[in-house]
């Protein structure tokens, strides 16, 4: 049905290994006759075409099989990871869920709702006979949205042939991201290795073990990976590209990646919930400099701000108004940086610190604060002030203990020989940690939940290069 080209591709790989579960190599013979087991299985359990159907849990053989399974079907698929258990109820409720499909270790628990989808969008995709996809924001304020798809449109782009890569997939399938790294790695005959702990240690382990050639990943990951010291304990020598995306990178994250992973590409993405992802194109490799677009896809710049028109745009939110315009452009909030043909995203809007008027980018002044002795890691926010509307703060992470009041002194004097005086961070705080989102985007200002310092304001000290920089809970997203 919706997949036949996808199938058939399946067949003709055959042997060649397709996914990672539970450390074993499973084919793509193997895959595709887990997909037929789970339409015999959704025949029994009276699944129709157009229900909304929740997957529970990790990517594994399993998952993935049920995935495409549900696709082909014409459902249309809420894929949860175990981190967004928190806001299962919610998510349930505005997706309409008529079932659900939930993955415990071996164990599998389908489950029935009284419920039947009245959303217009979802009445929408049901009359067109075509599979959706429901993506939930993160939700750092207020109720999450839910973003709802036409399959169809998104799964044209992976038609196209393309390079084949054995991946680590870092993101789950309930992340935009995730979603891609799957379907682009199955599509093209790669093979999906999935990291269920997060940790740097386990995916450098992960990368050796099973040769991952591409590693997709964030900005505050990297920088994670960085602070641990992982990518030297560990053989790295497989990685052929190293994709970022999701958060404005740092210049000094990819100088130190480029010198300790010199063999790796680096490349930036652009993507978003709301139109997927787009083809990007480095001036240079590990430059923040970047064309993004590729087929079906338009980009516009005004006022310095990025828009963005996709043939494989969402059909809307199922919460919220939609956020394209009447032609169907979507203002994406991205501050950027224009040269010619090519951008440099500065960072969202809603990251923007305005003092006195002025505007000051984080991550500009973390790149200072980088550059500081004995400060390993920096975040850069907003704080409200009476007089000002903002002032800079900024939390830090030492190397070594040191006493607040000659770093302070440092910092000043360190910033105001390279930057505006209204961008340097009058209110400086020592933590033992950084706070990371499950997707692994740095919590800046008041969403973030800092390990404070000891009570006498000196930084704890980190021997041995542990590890002391983020909240990262192992099995998150």
């Amino acid at each position: 049905m919706h997949l036949d080209w996808l199938l058939e591709r399946f067949s003709r790989y055959g042997g060649v290994p397709a996914l990672v579960a539970q450390d074993c190599e499973v084919t793509y013979t193997e895959l595709l006759a887990l997909i037929g087991q789970w339409r015999a299985r959704l025949a029994d359990d009276r699944i129709e075409a157009g229900d909304v159907i929740a997957i529970e849990g990790d990517i594994s053989d399993q998952s993935v099989a049920l995935l495409l399974a549900l696709i082909d079907h014409g459902c249309t698929v809420l894929p949860l990871s175990p981190s967004a258990a928190g806001s299962r109820d919610e998510s349930f409720r505005i997706a309409q869920a008529a079932s659900s499909y939930s993955f415990s270790g071996e164990s599998l628990q389908h489950l029935r709702y009284q419920r039947q989808a009245t959303n217009p969008l979802l009445l929408e995709l049901r009359r067109r006979k075509h599979p959706g996809l429901i993506l939930f924001s993160s939700g750092s304020t207020g109720e999450h949205k839910g973003a709802l798809h036409d399959l169809l449109p998104m799964l044209k782009k992976y038609e196209m042939r393309r390079r084949t890569y054995r991946t680590l997939c870092l993101m789950q399938f309930d992340h935009i991201g995730g979603f891609n790294t799957l379907l682009y790695t199955l599509a093209n005959g790669g093979c999906l290795i999935p990291a269920k702990q997060r940790s740097p240690q386990n995916v450098c382990s992960l990368i050796e073990r099973h040769k991952a050639e591409l590693l997709p990943t964030t900005p505050t990951f990297l920088d994670l990976l960085l602070l641990s010291g992982c990518d030297a304990e560990y053989d790295l020598s497989s990685l052929k590209l190293i994709t970022y995306g999701t958060e404005v990178a740092r210049e000094s994250t990819l100088k130190k990646i480029r010198e300790r992973i010199p063999h790796a590409q680096i490349l930036q993405t652009y993507g978003l919930t709301e139109v997927g992802i787009l083809r990007s194109k480095s001036r240079e490799d590990g430059s923040l400099w970047i064309k993004v677009g590729g087929e079906g896809y338009e980009t516009k710049i005004i006022d310095n701000t990025l828009w963005i028109r996709a043939n494989s745009a969402m059909l809307g939110y199922l919460n919220a108004e939609s956020p394209f315009d009447g032609n169907g452009w979507m203002n994406t909030h991205d501050k950027v940086e224009i040269d010619g043909e090519w951008i440099r995203i500065l960072g969202r809007t809603t990251d923007i610190i305005n003092v006195g008027g002025e505007k000051v980018y984080p991550a500009e002044v973390e790149n200072i604060l980088l550059q500081i002795e004995n400060i390993r890691d920096a975040e850069v926010f907003g704080k409200p002030n009476r007089l000002l509307g903002n002032i800079v703060a900024a939390r830090v992470l030492l190397h070594h203990p040191e006493e607040m009041g000659p770093l302070k002194q440092r910092v000043w004097a360190y910033c105001r020989e390279r930057v505006s005086r209204y961008k340097i961070p009058t209110d400086l705080e020592i933590v033992s940690r950084l706070s990371v989102s499950p997707r692994q985007k740095k919590l800046r200002g008041i969403h973030a939940n800092p390990r404070p310092v000891e009570a006498d304001g000196v930084q704890a000290g980190n021997p041995g290069g542990a590890v002391h920089g983020a909240s990262f809970n192992q099995g998150d997203d």
